[in-house]
């Protein structure tokens, strides 16, 4: 069976062409975004591999069943960027990774928010400049600091683990507590309003819904304590990015972590010669003194990959084989 690679970047070809080689499956990478110009190359693939910033929207999704594609192999968790229910009017099957390495993402939060609590990015911009004076650059440290997460799946239970190694207090946020692993951290569940006002850095863990989008917005923002940091390795859209600079600029957020961006796709994963595309908002944030703003990369470990390669050649072999497919995407509500 042949699968078309959307997206693929050096490290996939590298990672992907290891653990697909000496399989019934031929890969074929293509490094351009999959959207509706572009899904008529997957023509003679059964599957199409895509990555999370790919477009698959009801069109994109149309002209992948025209070139005579069937299943949609995800190498991502997150699957808020497919229109489920055109898939499942066109026959096509979604499979994703709901689990990969999760200390990947977890530790990659963990350092971007010692970075911004520390002033590292600060520093570090500052010896660039030959620049090496103390002043400004007082920071922060974790240990015996009150750390919210939101969302207590498995990459936010790893975050809270290493916050609670830190030496850190636990606030926990989910719909579905897990009150086992809240005892064993000294962690406690308490409720949203309650986790924004009672911490003093957050970090967000959550998928991207339409009852998740700009969760984090004005109100939540308000309730923060003055001088507090915020994380997120989860989905841009989470936040509200317009919410978010005002609490910067009133001292009510410190700082942010961020690795994903609500407005992202079309801008990440790529080199842009000529500047990004307008975007006041983006601007802000890159120039912001207490923004670190990295490109969605959190996943981007040798640990990860080969797991989301792994997985994903697992998913194409079952629907090869007519085999019930143990990844398929959760069906809609």
């Amino acid at each position: 069976m042949r699968v078309a690679m959307f997206s693929a970047q050096a490290h996939d070809r590298e990672v992907f062409g290891k653990i697909f080689t000496g399989t019934e499956l031929e890969l074929s990478f293509f490094p351009q975004r999959l959207d509706a110009g572009t899904a008529p190359a997957a023509g003679g693939h059964r599957a199409v591999c895509a990555f999370v910033d790919d477009d698959l929207g009801a069109e994109t999704l149309h002209a992948l069943k025209v070139a005579g594609v069937e299943l949609i192999a995800l190498r991502s968790a997150g699957f808020d960027h497919v229109d489920r229910r055109v898939a499942n009017t066109l026959g096509m099957s979604v499979v994703h990774v709901p689990s990969y390495s999760p200390e990947s993402v977890a530790e990659h939060g963990v350092a971007i928010l010692m970075s911004v609590m520390r002033q590292v990015h600060t520093a570090y911009a500052r010896g660039q400049r030959r620049d090496f004076r103390l002043e400004g650059l007082m920071g922060e440290t974790l240990h015996d600091k009150t750390v919210g997460v939101v969302g207590t799946g498995q990459i936010g239970k790893a975050f809270a683990r290493i916050a609670a190694g830190f030496g850190s207090k636990l606030l926990l946020h989910d719909i579905y507590p897990d009150q086992t692993f809240a005892t064993g951290i000294c962690a406690r569940y308490v409720t949203l309003d309650d986790l924004f006002s009672g911490s003093d850095a957050i970090s967000l863990h959550l998928p991207l819904s339409p009852a998740t989008h700009h969760l984090v917005g004005e109100r939540l923002l308000s309730r923060l304590r003055p001088g507090s940091f915020l994380v997120n390795t989860g989905r841009g859209g989470l936040v509200d990015t317009a919410a978010l600079l005002k609490a910067l600029a009133r001292g009510q957020l410190r700082g942010a972590a961020l690795d994903v961006y609500e407005k992202e796709a079309g801008v990440f994963f790529r080199r842009h010669e000529g500047g990004v595309r307008e975007d006041p908002l983006l601007e802000q944030l890159l120039n912001h003194p207490a923004v670190l703003l990295t490109g969605h990369m959190a996943f981007l470990t040798r640990e990860a990959l080969d797991a989301i390669a792994t997985a994903t050649l697992q998913s194409c072999e079952e629907f090869m084989a007519g085999r019930s497919l143990t990844r398929r995407v959760p069906p809609l509500p």
